[in-house]
């Protein structure tokens, strides 16, 4: 994009193994590779892609004070730099299955207790570097250093040790896990040269573009990588990250032809903006969460009859209704819901109900003093609504809530996981366990609730050595309901993801584990 209309644009501002039978499969699906000389490299959803065009995106999640550094990513826009530039020894595919990538394939031993990665040959980095096995240990050394503040740091915890042997990355945990493989691509696990030890930030990994600028809070710009291994992805010659969090200016970038596709469609403007001939809309249903946090180790949030007013003060039915523009159901106060393998329906769904609201503030012996909830629409389209609609109705309890709006820029560093109630958002993972892994496990640096409880964290490790998918079954339902009794989380809806894009983009494929095709719309996609 030239100078000019970025300044405009200102102006508006493989052959698959599913998780049921992965550790039944793996060995068997690595000994035909190797004899058939079988590929396990997801080819695309639609014939015949076609090469070239400069694809340009807008996107709300970005900040000034971003960092290209995988291990730090907190953001959407840095969560769609990190799928545009770099890789993962894994992929989920739309479908839930896991797909090996710069792993050319995988297997288990010792019933899931250690885990074989066989590293792809002939994969080079950016800088001309051919990527080893000792790239992938060191990331994951990186990731799994305390120092790092890596957000992979809550599955990493579950490792042992690993180790290299030729072109084989090991894993040995310290009890069997049959998700590991779907664990390896969160998307913080990019693999870098020597594990990002000598410059974290520099950008370099090997993906399909390389990055060419890099702006954080406006910009960011890719080429195509030349050397690239897998050529049925990377079809564009370049792509733009242009960062614009007002959601009427990003809106009418797209609906004007300035950017190609935006992420965080506002539910309130996604109808009128589909009559537009030059637009489509694509809808996701997923695991995706809007939220409200409460760090339970901090005052007044500690009360466990406090935590529950609250949650029975949040009209949940209202917010989807006017906040989602019915895009998106009602939630229960856990981060799991049907999207995800093993999910337990028997758990029951809370309600809004004042009188309970009413009945628990008064047993908490709150001093009446204002309970402020910190807020900004960085956090989710619409949060500030979200926000107001939880105030009236828990105000009408009794409950002195009170709203402290906060800027975007500088929220996903400032506010969330920081300050003691707040608007957040989460995205979905694979597999419940990478979930409460991440962000509820005691340990974890991303537990933005602040639970800790060893009853849970047991479980957890249970429902991870369990291969009965029953028995792990009634463990996760367990978990979920010790979350949302003893825990700080408010989750009134999951939303649905919506996308806009111009209908000259093609290849489109709907991703229940992420906004813009989780990430990968730039990747995928191309010009028809």
């Amino acid at each position: 994009m030239s100078d000019k209309l970025h300044n405009y644009v200102w102006k508006f501002t493989s052959k698959k193994l599913s998780r049921r039978n992965v550790l039944a499969r793996a060995s068997a699906l690595a000994m035909f590779a190797a004899v058939a000389g079988f590929s396990a490299v997801d080819s695309g959803f639609a014939a015949e892609p076609k090469k070239g065009g400069d694809f340009v995106m807008g996107l709300k999640g970005g900040e000034s004070t971003n960092s290209l550094d995988p291990a730090l990513s907190t953001s959407h826009v840095t969560a769609k730099a990190l799928r545009t530039y770099g890789e993962t020894l894994t992929e989920v595919s739309p479908d839930g299955e896991v797909i090996a990538r710069l792993a050319e394939s995988f297997s288990p031993r010792d019933g899931g207790k250690s885990w074989d990665f066989q590293i792809r040959k002939g994969v080079k980095f950016h800088n001309g570097q051919e990527m080893t096995a000792e790239d992938v240990l060191k990331t994951m050394q990186r990731h799994s250093d305390e120092n790092t503040k890596s957000g992979a740091l809550g599955i990493m915890r579950g490792i042992e040790s690993m180790e290299v042997n030729g072109d084989t990355f090991t894993v040995h945990l310290s009890t069997p896990n049959a998700d590991l493989p779907f664990l390896m691509s969160d998307y913080h696990l990019v693999i870098q040269p020597n594990g990002g030890l000598d410059n974290p930030g520099a950008g370099i990994a090997t993906g399909p573009y390389k990055v060419t600028a890099d702006e954080p809070g406006l910009r960011y710009k890719f080429e195509r990588f030349e050397d690239y291994w897998d050529d049925s992805r990377g079809h564009y010659d370049s792509v733009e990250i242009i960062v614009i969090n007002d959601d009427t200016a990003r809106a009418n970038a797209l609906q004007s032809g300035i950017v190609h596709a935006i992420n965080l469609v506002s539910p309130k403007t996604a109808k009128l903006m589909a009559r537009n001939p030059a637009v489509k809309i694509e809808t996701t249903s997923g695991k995706g969460h809007y939220i409200f946090v409460m760090h339970v180790d901090t005052p007044p949030f500690d009360n466990k009859d406090l935590r529950m007013a609250l949650k029975h003060a949040v009209n949940r039915e209202e917010l989807v209704d006017k906040v989602l523009a019915g895009y998106g159901k009602v939630g229960n106060d856990t981060p799991i819901n049907e999207a995800y393998p093993l999910f337990d329906n028997t758990v029951p769904q809370r309600t809004f109900d004042l009188e309970k609201a009413k009945e628990y503030y008064e047993k908490s012996g709150h001093d009446g003093s204002p309970i402020i909830l910190h807020v900004s629409d960085a956090a989710f389209a619409g949060a500030l609504d979200a926000a107001q609609l939880f105030q009236q109705s828990a105000n009408a309890a009794g409950i002195p809530l009170q709203l402290k709006p906060e800027p975007a820029d500088g929220y996903w560093s400032e506010v969330w996981n920081k300050k003691p109630f707040a608007a957040s958002y989460w995205g979905g993972r694979p597999v419940q366990d990478q979930m409460w892994s991440v962000g509820y496990l005691s340990t974890a640096d991303w537990n933005d609730t602040r639970f800790k409880n060893a009853e849970f964290d047991a479980m957890l490790l249970e429902a991870r050595a369990e291969l009965d998918p029953e028995k792990r079954q009634e463990t996760y339902g367990k978990m979920a309901r010790l979350v949302r009794e003893e825990g700080g989380l408010i989750n009134p809806m999951f939303n649905q993801y919506i996308d806009g894009m111009a209908t000259n983009v093609d290849g489109w494929a709907t991703n229940p584990e992420g906004d813009m095709m989780n990430g990968f719309i730039a990747v995928k996609t191309w010009f028809e």
